[in-house]
Formats: C-alpha cells, structure tokens, sequence
C-alpha cells in the first residue's frame, strides 16, 4: 500500500474554518505538487479529502473524483484517518488531503506505532509506503521544493 499525506496548500485566514479558500499562493502550489504526484504515484489511486474548501480546492488540481471522507476533517483523530484509508490493508494508493495536526500524528503512528505531534507543512506531501511487512517513508516533499 502507498499512502501519501497531504496537507492542503496555503490558505487564506478567517471564519468560518470550514469555509476558507486557497490564496494565489496556494493554487499555485497544488498545481506544482499535483503535477509531481500525477508523474509519481502508481495506479490504482484513491483519493480521500476532508470536506473544507481548502482541501477541495487543494484536490481539484490533482483529480476530479475524490471522497469527501469526514474522517480526514479538522476535528479528526489519527486513527480514524488512517482507518479512512485503509492502512496498512488497502491496496494501491490512497492520497488523503487534510489538515494539520491530524496528518503528522497520522505519519507518526504509521511509521512508529505512536502518536506524536510530526508536523506536516502547508502543501507539503509525505509518502508512506509498505515494504514487506515494514512502514516505509518513500517521500517528504514541501512546495518549496517545486519552485
């Protein structure tokens, strides 16, 4: 399995959380990143996106057919995001676009077996993938790394 972390691109700041929208900035990063991810990750690919507008905004530079998944939200927990995704059973590749701090927790006890407060930074992407058994980090890429 593959699964890759996505923290949705810089947003813009207000009220409500739920409804913020990605800046300039921000569109351009999922555009760099998407770009990336299309070129790297195989198929077959499932992509599950928290319900706030930043991330969908964030995942419609990558793909139109996504899972908007409550469980990758801004109140969800590491263990229900990664049992969202199916991880470590699923097959294939899940990208799950979401928020901070959940996504670092989600990669710490992937990788680890414990949560700890990892942080994902805005836009960035981290890629895990199981090799035999053993949680492997394939990935950390931040935006900045695109430009």
């Amino acid at each position: 399995m593959n699964l890759v972390l996505w923290r949705h691109a810089e947003a813009e700041d207000g009220v409500p959380d739920e409804a913020r929208k990605l800046t300039a900035r921000g569109r351009r990063q999922a555009v760099a990143m998407a770009a990336w991810l299309d070129a790297q990750l195989p198929a077959p690919r499932r992509v599950l996106v928290s319900p706030a507008r930043r991330t969908r905004e964030t995942a419609a530079a990558f793909a139109e057919d996504v899972i908007i998944e409550p469980a990758v939200s801004t109140a969800a927990t590491p263990q229900g995001l990664l049992r969202a995704a199916g991880w470590p059973d699923d097959k294939g590749t899940v990208l799950v676009i979401g928020h901070q701090p959940t996504l670092g927790e989600a990669a710490a006890l992937a990788l680890t077996g414990h949560v700890a407060p990892w942080r994902v930074k805005k836009g960035a992407i981290w890629w895990i993938s199981l090799d035999g058994g053993d949680p492997l980090l394939r990935a950390v890429l931040p935006p900045s790394a695109l430009d």
